[in-house]
C-alpha cells in the first residue's frame, strides 16, 4: 500500500483524467492558473469479501484516514462512507459498495464471476486503487448488467479507480457560488447533471453539489470496443456549522443523483 499520500492522489488523477478528457479541460477553465484544492474523490465496488468498501478502505486507513460517515442509497442499493484526514487540506474519500445480493441471480452470479477473477494479492498492491479492470468482460455482459443496475456495469466497465475528483469551490479563486461555477462550465459547453436539478442540496443542508455528465470513451471489451460512459467532475460548495467550522459530511438525498452523473441515457 501507498506510504505517500500525494504520490496515491497524484496517480488516481492521472488515471482518473485519462478515462475523463474533459476533467483537464474543465481545470483548466477554472482555474486561471491557479492551483485547485480537491474536495472529494469517490469510488465504486461491490460488497463481495474480496473487493468491498473496507478493502479500498484499508488502501486510506493505511494513511491516516479515518471513517467519518456512514450512508444508505436504498433505491440504488448502495452503501457507503466517506473517510477524512487529520490534514484537512487532503481530500475527502467517499467509498460506496453495491448490495449484491438484493439484486437478481443472474446479476449476482455474473459479479460473482467476475471478481472471483481477481488476485487477491492485487487488492492491497500500491496500484489497486487505479489499476482498473481484472476481469474478462464481454459487452452483452456489461449491458445485461446495465438492464438492472447502472453501477454494476460502470464497476464491471472500469473496475478500480476515481469514479469523480471534486472541485472544492470554497477554495476556488474569482467563485463565491456553485451557480457562478455553472454558469462558467455551460458557457464553456460542458453538459450538467440535471437529475433532481443542476444544483444538488442547500444552504440548509450545509452542501451544495453540482455535476459534469460523464465523458463517453472508448472501451474494450473481450469482444468489442464500445463508447459507454466514464467519469465525471463534482463541484461542491460547503457551508459552515453553527460552530463555525465547513460541514465535512455528505447529503445522501444529493449524492443519490450525484451517481446518476454516469448514466448512459
Amino acid at each position: 500500500m501507498h506510504t505517500d499520500i500525494n504520490k496515491l492522489f497524484e496517480s488516481l488523477w492521472n488515471d482518473y483524467v485519462e478515462m475523463t478528457p474533459s476533467a483537464g479541460k474543465v481545470h483548466q477553465l477554472l482555474s486561471r492558473g491557479e492551483q485547485i484544492i480537491n474536495d472529494h474523490i469517490a469510488l465504486r465496488t461491490f460488497n463481495l469479501a474480496k473487493v468491498n468498501l473496507d478493502v479500498l478502505a484499508a488502501h486510506f486507513e493505511s494513511l491516516g484516514y479515518v471513517a467519518c460517515g456512514d450512508y444508505n442509497f436504498e433505491a440504488k442499493k448502495l452503501k457507503a462512507k466517506h473517510f477524512e484526514h487529520p490534514d484537512i487540506t487532503q481530500p475527502k474519500v467517499f467509498i460506496s459498495e453495491l448490495l449484491v445480493e438484493e439484486f437478481s441471480p443472474q446479476l449476482q452470479a455474473t459479479v460473482k464471476g467476475l471478481i472471483e477473477q481477481v488476485d487477491s494479492a492485487a487488492t492491497t498492491a500500491d496500484d489497486f486503487l487505479y489499476s482498473g479492470r481484472h476481469w474478462q468482460l464481454d459487452f452483452d455482459t456489461y449491458q445485461s448488467l446495465l438492464a438492472e443496475s447502472e453501477y454494476a456495469a460502470w464497476v464491471a466497465a472500469f473496475g478500480y479507480r476515481a469514479n469523480h475528483f471534486t472541485v472544492s469551490i470554497n477554495h476556488l479563486p474569482g467563485y463565491n457560488t456553485i451557480l457562478e461555477v455553472n454558469d462558467t462550465l455551460k458557457a464553456g459547453d460542458f453538459v450538467l447533471n440535471s437529475a433532481g436539478g443542476e444544483v444538488k442540496g442547500s444552504k440548509e443542508v450545509l452542501l451544495e453539489q453540482s455535476s459534469t455528465m460523464a465523458d463517453k470513451i472508448e472501451v474494450a471489451f473481450s469482444d468489442i470496443s464500445k463508447e459507454i460512459p466514464s467519469c465525471f467532475y463534482e463541484f461542491a460548495l460547503r457551508y459552515p456549522k453553527a460552530d463555525g467550522e465547513l460541514y465535512t459530511g455528505f447529503v445522501a438525498a444529493s449524492a443519490d443523483k450525484i451517481f446518476e452523473s454516469t448514466n448512459a441515457n
